[in-house]
């Protein structure tokens, strides 16, 4: 069982740390017909890190 903490909704600067990346690349693969998993919620867009684990897994952050 996930922890509450593991599975919270994070932001565009939360999800660039935990990937390693830039925040601009997590604009531009959201832009993207296959790119990363994200909610808008309001004018903010939001990522569950289980989401972001399972498309890194499916080799669909490599696709160009």
């Amino acid at each position: 069982m996930l922890e509450f903490n593991e599975d919270k909704w994070i932001s565009i600067e939360e999800a660039a740390n935990y990937l390693g990346v830039n925040k601009d690349t997590i604009r531009n693969w959201i832009k993207k017909e296959n790119g990363i998993p994200a909610h808008k919620i309001g004018k903010l867009w939001r990522f569950k890190k289980t989401e972001l684990d399972n498309w890194i897994k499916s080799g669909q952050s490599a696709m160009k």
